[in-house]
């Protein structure tokens, strides 16, 4: 349970602060053109994008566990949890590249919304939180399905959002001073390994399901040093999904996108050269 439950929690608390990040920047854009009639409509649409999310782990579960069984339950599980890994990686460098500019695109973005009328102010609410809450569920479904957990990974999850609420409403309320950009690049950082291993579990779909080879041909089997249900194990597969027995093209897919990532995410920003006249 607690690697499960630490590998959901990091999600909530990334992906919830990231949310909150974006909330407290429209609260304060509010409150300084003194447009406090708009914050109803700007909660209306966080609180749609909220019950969107929830709704779709909700479909997610069903399906999951009343609907599929078997080569088409490999599968289901397989697809979202590469939908899951390609979500959180473009997050993750959409973040990286955006930060700066951030609070200037949100608040040209609310200052238009707020000339068109309320319906336009939740619709950018509803759009800013609904990605953050779809990339979260994901990555949570596909986490739960790769550590073999239900009740962990949502605890979790919800654990991590509210931390996150927490520590945004602490940010807005200037109680609390934290330095995001080394957060964001630890949090991203452990976000890479929990896709990594996501990505992992996926081919393991696809290979149970027969539509990837070499499902029996093993990288590594270390199952009789390590003990699955030793605390390590259990704390290694539920986090970063490293296991005692891998296939060869597990192991390499978990390798590649770790490194390949890493490397691009730590990579210097290209400097901008000024424009001559």
């Amino acid at each position: 349970m607690g690697g499960a439950f630490f590998a959901s929690f990091l999600i909530g608390l990334r992906d919830g602060l990231e949310a909150a990040l974006v909330v407290s920047i429209l609260l304060t854009v509010l409150a300084r053109s003194e447009r406090r009639d708009a914050l109803r409509p700007l909660w209306a649409g966080v609180a749609a994008a909220v019950l969107c999310a929830a709704a779709l782990g909700v479909v997610l579960t069903y399906v999951a566990t009343s609907l599929l069984s078997g080569v088409r339950l490999e599968l289901f599980e397989a697809f979202t949890s590469l939908v899951a890994v390609a979500m959180v990686t473009w997050m993750i460098f959409w973040m990286r590249r955006s930060a700066r500019t951030l609070k200037t695109e949100l608040t040209g973005r609310l200052t238009e919304a707020l000339g068109l009328g309320r319906t336009a102010v939740a619709a950018l609410a509803f759009v800013a939180v609904i990605r953050e809450g779809v990339e979260m569920v994901l990555l949570v479904f596909s986490a739960a399905q790769a550590a073999s957990e239900t009740l962990a990974p949502l605890l979790g999850m919800i654990a991590g959002v509210a931390a996150a609420v927490l520590l945004g409403w602490l940010m807005y309320a200037a109680v609390a001073r934290v330095n995001l950009g080394r957060l964001f690049t630890w949090t991203g950082v452990l976000l890479i390994l929990v896709a990594a291993g996501i990505a992992k579990y996926a081919v393991h779909g696809f290979q149970m399901a027969g539509l990837l080879p070499g499902g029996t041909n093993l990288a590594y089997d270390v199952s009789t040093t390590v003990e699955p249900a030793s605390w390590y194990g259990t704390l290694l597969a539920a986090t970063i999904n490293i296991t005692p027995v891998a296939t060869v093209l597990e192991a390499t897919i978990w390798f590649l996108y770790a490194v390949v990532v890493l490397l691009l995410f730590f990579r210097p920003a290209p400097k901008r050269t000024p424009v001559t006249a």
